[in-house]
């Protein structure tokens, strides 16, 4: 079940953006975003505002990648994250009978991949880091999904 919701930023200062203006389009991601407010290692952080061009191995055509969580540290290390189930940064198994909804799962696993792909050359060019999170990335952070 997809939770979507506004996000009330407690240190605007910390944000880099508009702090009126912060979605979250699942629980983990604003745990993630309560994380990054408490966590006195990180500087700046900021939801969906690098915005990165991709071509897609599904049909061949541009289109946008909205990063979800762009994180400064102290360290001076910027790391672009995106917050995904598990089971969704993993190919998905094939079955006896290829079903629609297997077919679904793959045209969306290629397209996460090319989206991934172009995240990680977009970081190289500017020596940042890029990661996907899981909710067992998450959990060892310490952050729990709380309803």
């Amino acid at each position: 079940m997809a939770y979507k919701g506004k996000y009330r930023v407690k240190n605007p200062s910390k944000y880099d953006g508009n702090p009126t203006n912060v979605i979250f389009r699942s629980l983990w991601e604003r745990q993630f975003f309560r994380w990054c407010e408490d966590n006195d290692n990180v500087v700046k952080w900021s939801s969906e505002s690098v915005v990165i061009p991709y071509k897609c191995r599904t049909d061949n055509r541009m289109h946008r990648y909205f990063m979800d969580v762009k994180v400064k540290f102290k360290n001076g290390k910027t790391f672009l994250i995106e917050i995904k189930p598990e089971i969704q940064t993993q190919p998905p198994k094939q079955p006896k009978r290829k079903s629609q909804k297997y077919l679904k799962e793959v045209m969306t696993y290629v397209k996460n991949t090319s989206k991934w792909d172009a995240a990680e050359q977009y970081c190289d060019a500017r020596g940042w880091e890029f990661k996907i999170f899981t909710e067992k990335t998450l959990k060892s952070l310490g952050i729990r999904l709380l309803t």
